[in-house]
């Protein structure tokens, strides 16, 4: 399977700060233009600490401030991207103002290092932490406080003699369904001699080794390897019963000093830790009521007692869905849990299904076809109005239009390469719109 593609997307945030002033010393005079600095609070803050964010605003205690400063300290909150709103107030007494912020903290992304093989993850986190100590491997989307870890990795790379441009995107974990912030250098032309794994059993492993050409001789990336790794190498493991497999972190083992440039080719080692074998010992369904939980154990298909296989209990999670769907419950949701016993080397699953509402077919919007294409899209369409929609159906359809256009169109001429589908539900109605757009 070739590599797919990530699409790579930075998110903006934008926020906006104020600021409460109130005088309490006299209710009848203003507050003073410039009082010492005698305390800084902060309060809604859930993963970084008091002191961490006093620092980010550059405040000094004890210093001479005006409203401008505390202005100044609020903005540079909102600057480093950790928070999505920053508002403050003070209060002053004779000649000396308290001040608390009041921060609501953004989302973190955790770290990705995709083409720089010269350090370990660790490394290159004590680079970032000596510039940032509040650093704990996650990073905001955007901001000063990204900009200084590429710097901070700048000048780690500087150490091997290397002047490569280090540049950083929000994009989808290769390996999850997050995001992450990704840093990758420009201007240095590594690429991949061998791979060499920590099972000797992958080194004669067909499937594995027909696969491997996808990574020698390309660009070193560790985005590709991750890639590599989860399509080609896991499935493999799991389908045996080793759920809990560990692969990687890629490692680059070069003999020589340490301040050597590296070679242009260069050998990767991927480690390996298969775990233990398990077994499946039973799902424990709840919120079902359209399929009985004897129907929800037919369609997963694993029983107690069986090898665990992952590819399996993947695909009975999918068969599950995909009957509400069939059902017309466009919006169930299925939710699982695992856990496992490493006495038993068994696990478990506790499943919780949100069935949502049932949905019948309303109308369509076309795009893109002929007034007689149309038509035969809407004689040829397997549901009609204010029947149950068959989602299973209508992904069939959609693969003939993709696939096999003359099945629907005859000799008709259509000219397009892709179709843009969407699906526009209205819950209260209980009704859906099929959208097309042919491109």
């Amino acid at each position: 399977m070739p590599l797919r593609s990530r699409i790579a997307r930075v998110i903006m945030h934008s926020a906006l700060v104020y600021g409460f002033f109130a005088a309490i010393s006299s209710a009848q005079s203003p507050a003073p233009s410039s009082a010492t600095l005698h305390e800084i609070h902060v309060d809604g803050a859930k993963k970084l600490t008091e002191p961490q964010i006093i620092a980010l605003t550059e405040l000094q205690l004890n210093s001479p401030v005006d409203r401008d400063a505390l202005q100044a300290g609020a903005d540079k909150l909102i600057r480093t991207g950790l928070f999505t709103h920053v508002k403050y107030d003070f209060h002053t007494r004779g000649d000396q103002v308290s001040v608390i912020f009041h921060v609501e903290e953004n989302s973190l992304l955790p770290a990705f290092f995709d083409n720089i093989p010269w350090f370990d993850d660790s490394e290159l986190a004590a680079a970032i932490k000596s510039t940032n100590p509040a650093y704990d491997g996650t990073l905001p989307e955007s901001g000063p406080l990204v900009d200084a870890a590429a710097d901070a990795i700048k000048s780690l790379l500087a150490s091997h003699k290397l002047d490569v441009t280090v540049e950083h995107q929000v994009m989808q974990n290769p390996i999850g369904d997050a995001n992450v912030q990704s840093f990758s250098i420009e201007g240095a032309a590594l690429q991949i001699s061998s791979i060499e794994f920590g099972d000797p059993a992958l080194d004669s492993d067909r499937a594995v080794q027909a696969h491997l050409g996808e990574l020698r001789g390309r660009p070193y990336s560790r985005l590709a390897i991750d890639i590599f790794l989860t399509e080609q190498v896991r499935p493999g493991y799991l389908n045996k019963g080793f759920l809990r497999v560990k692969l990687g972190p890629p490692q680059v083992r070069l003999t020589g000093a340490p301040t050597e440039k590296l070679p242009d080719r260069i050998p990767v080692y991927i480690p390996v830790d298969a775990g233990s074998v398990y077994h499946f010992s039973g799902v424990q369904w709840s919120g079902n009521s359209v399929l009985s939980t004897e129907d929800l154990n037919t369609l997963f298909a694993v029983k107690p007692a069986d090898l665990a296989d992952g590819e399996k209990i993947f695909a009975g999670w999918d068969r599950v869905q995909e009957e509400y769907g069939r059902r017309g419950y466009l919006d169930a949701k299925v939710e699982h849990a695992e856990s496992f016993d490493d006495a038993t080397h068994t696990v478990s699953y506790k499943t919780r299904i949100t069935e949502g509402a049932q949905f019948k077919m309303a109308s369509f919007v076309l795009t893109g076809l002929s007034v007689a294409a149309e038509r035969k899209v809407l004689e040829t369409f397997p549901v009609q109005p204010n029947q149950l929609f068959d989602k299973s159906k209508f992904e069939t359809y959609l693969s003939r239009l993709q696939n096999k256009p003359a099945q629907i169109f005859g000799d008709l001429p259509v000219h397009y390469d892709n179709v843009g589908h969407w699906l526009r539900t209205d819950a209260v109605k209980g009704t859906v719109d099929v959208l097309l757009d042919f491109k």
